[in-house]
Parts: structure tokens; C-alpha cells; sequence
């Protein structure tokens, strides 16, 4: 049964929404997507560190638990609003400016493949202040760089309580990158998106 929490509206317009999760992600997520009613509008775009050479199935594992469209990234996919994007296994995902999402399978970024800071420092680029970061638990400090750069251009960062993380290092890192980000409870964070959907309904 989803837990109801209350929402938020947020003054700022935002246009995407992205997310980096690495250990304990499953549990993190599923504190949030759930959440997001059927007529949420803003695109949210997910990098969790998956083993590579074996077949995801979070995707499906969210679709079948959330109101909103959830899919596995495709390369040149147009970004649709409202949808859930995540990195398949062993791929970079990035945001173009022009509206498409992109796949690489370039060098990993610290160890990691899909990273986290080669999405979010894209879809930085792409959307500038109209992005929210989001950095929640994870064991390495992947995000912590790209997190930094989204708020660099004037977007938002959100970061989970590293002490009730399921693994704080991820957290801890982008704080040390990031000391004006907001540092939230999972609850909260899930509030305060939910309130992103609401500002974007309300000015539509």
C-alpha cells in the first residue's frame, strides 16, 4: 500500500527532474515513485548503478507499482512529459538540448556505468534552472560533481538525510560538493516532487 504524504507546491517552475541512486535504490524509489499521481508533468530521468551485462528489470518493476509512465531509456527517444527514464545497464544516459534522450557507452565515471555525474551534468546543460537534482543513498560519490554542476547553472539539489540512508556515502559526498542544497527525508523529498507536479498543473 503506497504511504500518503502531504504535498508541497513549489514556487519555481521546473521542466525535469533528475535522480542518482546507487546502493539501497530500490527501497529509496520506491518511497517516491509511487507517489506521483497519473497526471504528473514533468519528465524525471534515473541513473541507479546496476551490474553490468545482465538484463534490468526495474524498469518493469516500477511500472507496475506507479501511476505514471515508467520506462528503460532509448537511445534518440524523444522526452516525453510525465515520463519515468531509466538508464538501462552498462550505459551512459544523457539529455540533448533539443528534446532527446542519448545512450553512450563511453569510459565509465568512477567506476560507474551508467553515472550519475554524466547525467545530471547534461541534463544540466539542457535545462539550466529549470532542473531539480536529486542525490539518494548510495556507496560511492557518484553525483556529488554532477549535483554541483546543476546547481551551477542554477538548478535546484535535493539530497537524502545521509543518516537515514541505506548507504550514506553518496549523500555525504554531495553535500561536501553541494553545502547549499537541501538535505531532505525521503518523505520529504517524495513531498516536495509531488508539489513540482502540482506548481507545473496550476500554471498550465
Amino acid at each position: 500500500m503506497s504511504k500518503r504524504v502531504s504535498v508541497l507546491p513549489q514556487p519555481v517552475t521546473v521542466s525535469a527532474i533528475a535522480i542518482g541512486v546507487s546502493a539501497g535504490g530500490l527501497k529509496a524509489l520506491s518511497a517516491i515513485l509511487p507517489l506521483l499521481p497519473a497526471d504528473f508533468s514533468i519528465p524525471v530521468f534515473i541513473v541507479i548503478h546496476l551490474p553490468p551485462g545482465k538484463t534490468s528489470i526495474v524498469s518493469d518493476l516500477f511500472a507496475d507499482k506507479c501511476q505514471v509512465v515508467v520506462r528503460e531509456a532509448e537511445d534518440k527517444a524523444p522526452i516525453e512529459p510525465g515520463v519515468v527514464y531509466f538508464a538501462p545497464p552498462d550505459y551512459h544516459l544523457l539529455v540533448e538540448p533539443d528534446g532527446y534522450l542519448s545512450l553512450s557507452n563511453d569510459e565509465p565515471v568512477l567506476f560507474s556505468r551508467p553515472s550519475v555525474d554524466v547525467l545530471f551534468e547534461s541534463a544540466a546543460d539542457a535545462y539550466g534552472p529549470a532542473l531539480v537534482g536529486i542525490v539518494l543513498t548510495g556507496a560511492n560519490n557518484d553525483g556529488a560533481q554532477g549535483l554541483k554542476a546543476i546547481m551551477a547553472a542554477g538548478g535546484q539539489g535535493l539530497i537524502e538525510k545521509p543518516e537515514e540512508a541505506y548507504a550514506s556515502m553518496m549523500p555525504k559526498s554531495a553535500i561536501d560538493a553541494c553545502p547549499d542544497a537541501r538535505i531532505m527525508s525521503l518523505d520529504e523529498i517524495a513531498a516536495f516532487v509531488c508539489g513540482l507536479g502540482q506548481t507545473v498543473e496550476a500554471r498550465a
